[in-house]
């Protein structure tokens, strides 16, 4: 738009008469006249817990297999894990795939072999997973599936045994070996997974959800976890079965989000030492799911694309579920063998 300025000359010319007013055409700052409201400030936050930072490590997420038997227990570093899945393998018990990005413990473990499933798990990530060996279809899928594998029967380093422990609950990991191997393929700092709310107090299931005090959870016929609400500490401490989950410091294993996913296992062609099938969690397709978080939960839909595609979680009214910024455990529970009781 053009704005018209005025100036008058006031000086005489030759009879005395006043000049004849001169009219300038001056172009409006067009700048001013179009401004708008600052862009939002979005918070910088940690990609896989969505807490707030000042600043994130330029380092990609790294898992680790971390065994769940119980001469394996108490195990050390889960604490401070951003994100843990539990999953069932053979003989009824279970592991974990730790995956560490905004905490870096000295030390991890015990440290054990690859399954069928932990492709699916960890490639969304774009990062590294450290184990111990592995079957060779087992170890193969998973540089298939674009990730980068730290093995100690390779001589890869960052391994080290104790003799405190019997093998093979003996093996542990030092993750800043494990992150100085990583190659210029990882995608650092790892890509968001699952969805945060920005502010504490705001995730589905704090704000619509119903009360959920214990999150029962059978996966096999050995393996219960239990998650108590601990408003205290305004997360759910775990137990296995009827006894505390402890890390090796004496620290109450807790989460800040439970999910619950159920979803298809089934037997591979494959064998572990004893005979015994090896299963596999089929991660590709859909299913249902529950979100706990804030002492509530909410119903929930889990689906995966692909291999490579995360994790979403869909509400009743078609939204992303929000989690609360935090840790997240994530329970993959055998559809038909496995069950789950929210009270």
């Amino acid at each position: 738009m053009l704005a018209l300025a005025t100036a008058v000359t006031l000086a005489a010319c030759g009879g005395g008469e006043p000049a004849a007013p001169v009219t300038e055409t001056v172009e409006a700052d067009s700048s001013v006249a179009k401004g708008g409201p600052p862009d939002p400030v979005v918070p910088v936050v940690w990609p896989l817990t969505g807490v707030a930072v000042e600043e994130v490590a330029a380092r990609p997420a790294l898992a680790v297999k971390i065994e769940n038997a119980p001469q394996a227990r108490p195990q050390t570093g889960l604490e401070s894990a951003d994100v843990v899945w539990e999953e069932v393998v053979e003989g009824g018990i279970t592991r974990f795939v730790a995956v560490y990005h905004s905490q870096a413990p000295e030390l991890v473990g015990p440290v054990r072999s690859v399954r069928p499933m932990d492709p699916a798990i960890v490639a969304p990530l774009h990062g590294v997973l450290a184990y111990t060996g592995g079957q060779e279809p087992f170890v193969d899928a998973v540089g298939a599936a674009g990730v980068q594998s730290v093995v100690m029967d390779h001589g890869d380093d960052g391994f080290e045994t104790t003799r405190a422990r019997r093998a093979p609950h003996n093996v542990y990991g030092r993750l800043a070996d494990f992150w100085e191997q990583a190659d210029d393929e990882r995608t650092s700092p790892p890509p968001a997974q699952l969805v945060h709310a920005r502010e504490p107090g705001r995730g589905t299931a704090t704000v619509s959800g119903t009360p959920a005090a214990r999150l029962d959870v059978d996966l096999t016929f050995a393996s219960r976890a239990v998650w108590d609400w601990a408003g205290d500490q305004g997360a759910y401490v775990r137990s296995e079965g009827d006894e505390p989950a402890v890390s090796a410091d004496d620290a109450r294993l807790a989460a800040t989000n439970v999910v619950l996913v159920s979803a298809t296992m089934v037997n591979t062609p494959f064998t572990d030492p004893a005979g015994a099938p090896v299963p596999e969690t089929q991660l590709v397709g859909s299913g249902d799911a529950v979100v706990a978080s804030g002492g509530k939960h909410v119903a929930a839909t889990w689906s995966k694309e692909a291999v490579d595609a995360p994790l979403v979680l869909t509400g009743a009214d078609g939204a992303p579920v929000r989690l609360e910024p935090g840790t997240t455990w994530i329970e993959l529970v055998p559809t038909g063998s496995g069950s789950w009781t929210i009270g």
